[in-house]
C-alpha cells in the first residue's frame, strides 16, 4: 500500500515553500539578465503573478515596460499576447468575433474566432486609450476569466494575467479607467527611471553585437502549483490585524486619522484587504521566508491602495498627494 503525504503536514508545507523559493530565485535571476535597474518593479510584478492577479504598470515611455512583459512570458513559460489600445479599438478586437461559415453540405453556421485575450499573459499597452465600451469588455475577462459571446461562455486559459501599461504624462485622447476596473488590478506599480549604474549597465548590454535573451525558468503548470501553494501559507494574527487596520483606516467613514477623514473622497473596499493578504504571502516566499510579517504589509501598502483611493477636491486644491495619506496610514501601524 502506497502512503499518500498529508497536505496539511506543516513539515511538508515548509519543504514545498523552500523549494518554491529556490525556483523563484532562478526566475528573478533570469529576469535580471534582461531587465536592468528595476528590482522593485520586477518583485512587485512577480508578487502579482504569484498571487494570481493583474498588474497596472504606470510610467513614461522607454522604461522597459513592454520588454518586462515579454521577458516574463518567456521566463514563466506563458503564452503571451499583446494589444495596442487605441480610441477606435472595439471589444471584438480583444475578445474575438463570430463569423458565418458555409460547410461542404451547404449549411451555414456561426464559428467563434478567438481574440488575443485568449492567452496566459496579455499585455494591454496604453490601456487608458480605449473607450469605456472596450474597457467593459476586458473587465469580465479580468474578473471572471471567461468571455461571453452570443450566449456562449468561453473560458480563458489558466493561468491568465493582464499586465497593463499606462502613460501618466500624456492624457490627450485618453479615457480615465473606471474605478471598477482599477479595483481589479492587484497592484499598481510605478516604473521610474533607473539609477546611473543600472543605466550604464543597460547601455553596455543592449547596444552591442549580442544582446542577452530571456530563458525559461518555470512552466505554466509549475506557476499554477505555486499560486495554489501561496494560498496555503499561514498568516499570523498580527499581520491580519495590520491588514485590517490599514484598509479600514483608509476609509473616511471609519478612519481615525485626520488626514484620511479630511482628504479622501472614498477609500478601498474589501478587495484591497484580499490583495494584501495574497501579496504579503507571495512577497515572503520571494524573500525566502515561510510566513509574512507586518513589514510586508507596510512595503505593499502603496501599490495596493493608491489606485483604490481618491482625494477630495479640497485635498487636491491644497496640493495633498495620495502618497502623503498612505505614509500616514503606514506610520499608524508602527
Amino acid at each position: 500500500m502506497v502512503e499518500v503525504a498529508d497536505p496539511t503536514d506543516p513539515n511538508l508545507l515548509v519543504a514545498e515553500v523552500e523549494a518554491l523559493g529556490l525556483r523563484l530565485a532562478r526566475v528573478r535571476q533570469a529576469v535580471g539578465r534582461v531587465i536592468f535597474g528595476q528590482p522593485e518593479v520586477v518583485e512587485q510584478v512577480l508578487i502579482t503573478i504569484l498571487s494570481g492577479g493583474h498588474v497596472l504598470l504606470v510610467g513614461v515611455p522607454g522604461l522597459g515596460k513592454t520588454k518586462l512583459v515579454e521577458t516574463l512570458g518567456t521566463v514563466l513559460g506563458l503564452a503571451e499576447s499583446r494589444v495596442q489600445f487605441t480610441p477606435d479599438l472595439m471589444p471584438a478586437d480583444i475578445l474575438g468575433s463570430e463569423v458565418l461559415e458555409e460547410g461542404a453540405d451547404g449549411k451555414r453556421a456561426f464559428r467563434f474566432i478567438k481574440g488575443p485575450v485568449f492567452c496566459q499573459l496579455l499585455m494591454a499597452d496604453e490601456i487608458n486609450r480605449a473607450s469605456p465600451r472596450t474597457q467593459s469588455a476586458l473587465l469580465q475577462a479580468m474578473q471572471e476569466r471567461k468571455v461571453a459571446m452570443a450566449g456562449q461562455v468561453h473560458p480563458l486559459p489558466a493561468p491568465f494575467h493582464v499586465l497593463a501599461t499606462q502613460n501618466p504624462i500624456e492624457q490627450e485622447g485618453t479615457y480615465p479607467l473606471p474605478e471598477a476596473q482599477l479595483d481589479r488590478f492587484l497592484l499598481e506599480v510605478e516604473v521610474t527611471y533607473p539609477d546611473a549604474a543600472a543605466e550604464r549597465a543597460m547601455l553596455l548590454a543592449t547596444t552591442g553585437a549580442a544582446e542577452a535573451r530571456a530563458e525559461p525558468a518555470l512552466t505554466a503548470s509549475e506557476l499554477l502549483a505555486a499560486q495554489a501553494l501561496i494560498r496555503r501559507i499561514p498568516v499570523g494574527e498580527q499581520v491580519l490585524d495590520a491588514i485590517l487596520a490599514l484598509v479600514r483606516g483608509a476609509r473616511p467613514e471609519t478612519a481615525s486619522l485626520p488626514a484620511v477623514r479630511q482628504h479622501l473622497a472614498w477609500g478601498p473596499g474589501p478587495r484591497a484587504a484580499q490583495a494584501l493578504m495574497l501579496a504579503c504571502r507571495a512577497r515572503a516566499v520571494l524573500d525566502g521566508r515561510l510566513a509574512p510579517s507586518v513589514e510586508d504589509v507596510i512595503a505593499l501598502a502603496e501599490p495596493v491602495l493608491r489606485h483604490r483611493m481618491a482625494l477630495n477636491f479640497s485635498a487636491r486644491a491644497d496640493g495633498v498627494k495620495l502618497a502623503d495619506v498612505i505614509d500616514a496610514l503606514k506610520a499608524s501601524l508602527g
